[in-house]
């Protein structure tokens, strides 16, 4: 018996295996930011970040929306810190003239560097960009239909200079970058007058 007790142990201890958090938004208080959150935006712009109650959220009752207008607007959870590991997100582009987009953000060291990876439902794709200094520089991207008023999964997996970006499940995208290293905080990204919602927000360190 105590074998078997000190083989759990050493399983739990082995490196590599992610432990995934998740944010559902269903206890929070609707009508504002999300406790722990911390919601901004990279440029100029009054973005507006609120937890709402939804009929259609994977998760019921509430998802996380952006409904006000900015550069590029987002809210990480600030009690996050991951080097390589993942992040994942079911989101739904509602509306936007000039986007639609919904992103996640990973190495976030402050409101002008971090790495995004976004889907857009008027250019269908998904693209991965470093922000530096508050400039944005994409570095790949692929042809993804990505439908309006659908919710999808977006996902990333990273691990030194390698991303993976999923949607719907379906690796998308393999690129390399290393303009950003050690670890930083995890959350989500839209652009310009994009109304999104999201809901299951998840994490993990690898």
């Amino acid at each position: 018996m105590a074998s078997k007790h000190w083989l759990v142990c050493v399983v739990l201890l082995l490196p590599g295996i992610a432990r995934a958090e998740t944010a559902n938004f269903d206890k929070d208080k609707t009508g504002a930011a999300p406790e722990g959150w911390q919601a901004g935006v990279t440029g100029k712009g009054e973005p507006k970040w609120t937890v709402e109650a939804d009929d259609s959220a994977p998760s019921k009752p509430n998802v996380l929306k952006q409904s006000g207008e900015g550069t590029y607007p987002y809210c990480v959870k600030k009690d996050t810190a991951l080097e390589d590991g993942f992040v994942e997100v079911k989101f739904k582009s509602v509306a936007g003239k000039e986007d639609q987009a919904g992103g996640l953000l990973w190495r976030w060291k402050d409101g002008d560097n971090y790495y995004v990876a976004r889907a857009n439902a008027l250019e269908d794709n998904v693209t991965i960009y470093h922000t530096l200094n508050g400039r944005r520089s994409s570095f790949k991207n692929a042809e993804v239909k990505v439908g309006k008023n659908e919710w999808h999964t977006l996902r990333v997996d990273f691990k030194g200079k390698a991303f993976t970006v999923s949607f719907d499940g379906k690796k998308v995208l393999e690129a390399e970058d290393d303009k950003i290293k050690g670890a930083g905080a995890v959350g989500v990204w839209t652009k310009a007058d994009s109304v999104t919602l999201f809901d299951e927000f998840s994490y993990g360190k690898e």
